[in-house]
């Protein structure tokens, strides 16, 4: 992608990965944590995100084992997330130029709304956890959102904001991010799996999501 000069993109949008890109964490392992299921949660998240298993069997897989967690896990999960450094500068940037930024995840909206919110972002899709009487079922609740519904909220977020997708930007580290990395004009690998660096447009190494600015054209 070719950047035009800072200040000038006009319709632009910018879509992140949440956990391991737009967060430091993976938020499942989180919860995870507070289940007692940590270890093996966190080895199927590594073989998924190298792309050695499938994204929405992984993920029901790892869900299972939350089941009977309390929601109150949720704010304490919340509290334990970190925003990846950069991403203030680079929503403000895309924002000042007038475009968008969105973020979908694997992950969950219980965890990722609120900094959604906080972060001023413009969109944000996630999945859902099925919760009876206070407690998770250890069921998602509704469509997985995996490797194509990540591709197709990339798409239908630059219709709805009138965007063509020579001007979209995809940024994400995991396999379940490539069809969505593909979509994208210009894909970005953030400090991301071999798979995923090995398929998108352009590596970035560093932990800053400010990296990507140069490469939009927002930052010399």
């Amino acid at each position: 992608m070719t950047g035009p000069e800072p200040g000038r993109v006009g319709g632009l949008l910018v879509v992140l990965d949440a956990d391991s890109t737009l967060i430091r964490e993976e938020a499942i392992e989180l919860l995870a944590d507070a289940a007692g299921s940590l270890d093996l949660v966190a080895a199927v998240t590594e073989r998924a995100m190298r792309g050695e298993l499938d994204f929405a069997e992984s993920l029901r897989e790892r869900v299972a084992t939350l089941a009977g967690l309390d929601v109150g896990e949720f704010e304490r999960a919340r509290a334990r997330m970190t925003p990846t450094p950069g991403v203030h500068e680079l929503i403000e940037a895309v924002h000042a130029a007038g475009g968008v930024v969105g973020v979908v995840s694997g992950g969950f909206h219980e965890l990722l709304d609120p900094l959604a919110e906080r972060l001023g972002l413009d969109f944000c899709r996630a999945n859902r956890l099925e919760v009876r009487d206070g407690r998770l079922t250890g069921r998602v609740d509704g469509p997985v959102v995996d490797a194509a519904a990540k591709a197709a909220a990339l798409e239908e977020w630059a219709t709805a904001s009138g965007i063509p997708l020579e001007r979209t930007v995809a940024v994400g580290d995991g396999a379940n991010d490539l069809q969505m990395l593909g979509r994208a004009r210009l894909g970005v690998a953030f400090c991301a799996k071999p798979v995923v660096r090995e398929q998108a447009d352009v590596a970035v190494d560093r932990v800053d999501l400010s990296s990507v600015l140069p490469l939009i054209g927002l930052r010399g």
